[in-house]
This record gives structure tokens, sequence and C-alpha cells, in this order.
């Protein structure tokens, strides 16, 4: 195999692929990098047989042919070639010869034969069709709220993404905060219900550029999920089994509404953590009155108290929350004005816009009432 291509696109194949590389696996051949020019196109790709991205780069094939390279010696070769054209050569023997200007490493690969390539999804339905920009935003949304870890159950680990004709919804919790965007899409659909895995979706956010302009075509298979934009491929085997039905936890009903500038909130909140040491839990203290909403912490290291102007509605109350929650919230909410609807200390408190294109549910925390 021999062919040529920049450095610059080459690194930004490798970068795109290389998160879909295994930290861990019994399979030697998927610590690799797969460089496929048995065609007519340059294409790289990485699988952890849950994740597989494919990406498809510029560049001249002299001799066709397929290697697989270790990830992190080629990705740290590859970052620290010059910047001019790269040409990449192999033999029989796997012995590959990456050269750059002067810079010339040699190091042997393994058989394209034996890598994993990605699970084969059937495109003969219209996909779902969703700007790249929308879909970046609708995932930096909700992600922040999905269960680190599946010690109690792994669909919390993951997203719902559920199509209702003209909607898509995308929901995410962790036992503690639900989080819910709702989008309006350009066509109608068929209805289709699947839980993504959030490792997934967190590369889709790192390698998506956000041009509101271009499009990712989604398709969806009994087990997997299928994202394309631009000249990358990613796929997903989905999480089996049935998602939390949210509806049931939402009410429209509330004793207390808020309006609150949303920047002055979150600058008090993000304030007030400052007298929290990580780990600590202490919760941040809202008290609504007539006009202000007054926050109060108290921790080991001192206390803080601000107060800021509101538009209420309903009657006075007096709720704690985890501060992290409400700024993790906060901090993907768009709106200058916020609203926060609130029924007693014991109940959830829900932020949310009149159209509700966002619901961020958030659980309150017990205080000591002297506080």
């Amino acid at each position: 195999m021999k062919f040529i291509c920049s450095k610059k696109d080459l690194l930004k194949g490798v970068n795109i692929v290389r998160n879909a590389v295994p930290v861990r696996t019994t399979m030697a051949i998927l610590e690799c990098i797969l460089i496929d020019a048995s065609t007519d196109k340059i294409k790289l790709m990485a699988n952890d047989t849950e994740l597989g991205i494919e990406t498809v780069i510029e560049g001249n094939i002299e001799q066709r042919g397929i290697i697989a390279l270790d990830a992190k010696k080629f990705s740290d070769i590859v970052r620290k070639l010059p910047e001019n054209d790269v040409t990449i050569t192999t033999d029989s023997s796997f012995k590959t010869v990456i050269k750059c200007e002067k810079a010339k490493f040699t190091i042997t690969g393994k058989s394209g034969e034996d890598f994993l390539y990605l699970p084969n999804i059937e495109r003969e339905k219209e996909p779902l069709r969703i700007s790249q920009y929308s879909l970046k935003e609708v995932i930096r949304q909700t992600l922040f709220s999905i269960a680190g870890t599946a010690e109690n159950n792994k669909v919390l680990t993951g997203e719902l993404f559920e199509i209702n004709g003209f909607t898509l919804k995308v929901v995410s919790m962790d036992g503690h905060r639900i989080s819910i965007r709702n989008i309006e899409l350009k066509s109608s659909y068929d209805d289709v219900s699947v839980i993504v895995p959030g490792k997934t979706l967190s590369e889709i956010v790192k390698i998506l550029p956000d041009e509101a302009d271009d499009d990712v075509d989604i398709y969806f298979s009994k087990n997997h999920m299928l994202f394309e934009f631009d000249n990358t491929t990613v796929v997903t085997r989905l999480i089996d089994g049935e998602y939390f039905r949210v509806e049931k936890m939402l009410s429209h009903d509330y004793e207390t509404k808020v309006v609150i500038n949303k920047r002055n909130l979150l600058d008090s909140i993000d304030r007030a953590t400052l007298l929290v040491n990580e780990g600590d839990k202490k919760p941040i203290i809202m008290t609504v009155s007539e006009e202000s909403l007054l926050l109060q912490i108290n921790s080991f290291i001192g206390s803080m108290e601000d107060e800021i102007d509101i538009k209420k509605e309903g009657k006075d109350l007096k709720i704690g929350f985890n501060p992290k929650f409400f700024i993790d919230a906060l901090k993907v909410i768009d709106d200058e004005e916020i609203s926060i609807y609130m029924v007693n200390p014991k109940a959830p408190c829900f932020i949310k816009d009149s159209d509700e294109n966002y619901i961020y549910l958030i659980l309150p925390v017990n205080f000591n009432s002297a506080q």
C-alpha cells in the first residue's frame, strides 16, 4: 500500500476515529486504527464493538492496500510530523514507513483482514435528518444529567431518543434530576424510541462540526444507530431495556413560580460554591419572598448570602438544592430570563420555557431549618 495525503487531513482523521479505540480489550487488533486504501478512498476506522467510527480523508492512492496500526503510536507520530504532505507505505510483512519531509518512521503493523469492521446498517428507509448544530445542541443540553455508572440501571447511562411525527424528544436522568429537550423536525417520521449510550453521544459532540446548514443523517436498526455527516460515519450499539416513563414524573401544578435573570442566578450559585470543598454535600438554600430570592450557603469554610430581584407568583417558599445540579442546567439554557416552578420543599422544581422546548427537573435536598 502507498498513499500521500496532507498531515492536516491525516491528523484530523486520526483524531476523529481514535476515541473509538478501546482502553482495554482482549482483542489486540482493536487497539489499532485501520487504514483502508483498498478502494479509491482512504478510510480510517476504529471500533471497540460498542462504538465504531469511520472517516474518509483526501489523498492520492498510488498502491492499494490495507493495514492496522497501533492507535497510540500512530497518532503520536502523526501529531509530531512537520506540516507537510505525508507518504505512508507498507509491504507484505506489514512493515510501515511514514515519511514527511526529512522525518521517517518505520513501525510494524498488523493485517487489516483481521480487523472488526463496523456493522452494516441498512439505509433503505428515509433517514432522520437534523442539522449538525441542532443535534450538537440537544446533546450538550442533556448529556450532563446521565448517570456515570451502570450500578443500578444501565439505561441511565444513556439518553432516550424518541421520535413522534414532527418531534424529537431527548431525555436523560440520573436519579436526582431529569433533562428533556424537544425539537421540531422539518419532516414527519415513523415513531422510534431508542436508548443511545452516553459515551457515543459524548464522542459525537467532540467530532461534530456545528454547521447550521449541514445535516446529519441518522438510521436505526434493531440493535444499532448510525450517524452520517460530512465524510464520517458513527455506528453505536443501542442500550437494551425500557426507559422510564418520565411523563409520569412531570407536573404542571405549582404553588410558586419565579421568573429570574438566568445569568444573575448562575453567577450567584457559582460564587456560593467557592465555600464548598469538592465532595462536600452542602445545599444552597433558596428563600422565595415577594420581590427577591435570597440564596444562602453554610459550610465548614464559611457562609455566603446573596439576594436577586425576581417576579413571583404564588406562595413564599424556602427550599434547598444541590448547587451543582442547578449550575449544570443553567449553563446550557440560552434564555436571558428563566421560569422556575415549585410546589413545596419536598417536591422537585422545574425549570422550563413556555413552549416546553426544554424541561429540567431537579430534586430538592433536606437542610437544617435553622439555616
